[in-house]
């Protein structure tokens, strides 16, 4: 089974085209933090390339914008071609599905709260939503 889910925030506006039959694709790419930091401190991130096709790319061009938080449902695909005597390989996510995470106007998260006891994040009253 060939299966990825990721959320990351777009690291710049999506990349809309047009096949010559009119089918649309659109190429971006996110940046996912992983759960992990780095020997620095800091935590590390993949920026990992991915492609939509038709309906799933006009949303996410029409809607994308660098920062947005976005989720992807989709399989991992790896691709070569050769380019100046060199044989280069490339993975990226050949996204089905799409859902942004945040609105327009919100800004990028800040960094997780660190998590205690049983993966619980501790919220100070004033952050909660109800």
């Amino acid at each position: 089974m060939n299966s990825i889910i990721l959320i990351g925030n777009l690291t710049r506006d999506p990349e809309k085209r047009t096949t010559q039959s009119g089918i649309s694709s659109a190429t971006f790419t996110l940046a996912v933090n992983r759960r992990v930091k780095g020997p620095d401190g800091q935590r590390v991130t993949d920026f990992i390339k991915c492609v939509a096709w038709r309906q799933t790319a006009d949303f996410i061009a029409q809607y994308g914008a660098k920062g947005r938080k976005l989720a992807v449902i989709g399989e991992l695909q790896s691709r070569s071609y050769e380019k100046d005597g060199a044989q280069h390989t490339v993975w990226e996510v050949i996204v089905s599905n799409a859902e942004f995470v945040t609105n327009p106007e919100t800004k990028p998260e800040p960094e997780p709260k660190q998590a205690h006891n049983e993966g619980f994040v501790e919220e100070p009253d004033g952050e909660l939503p109800f």
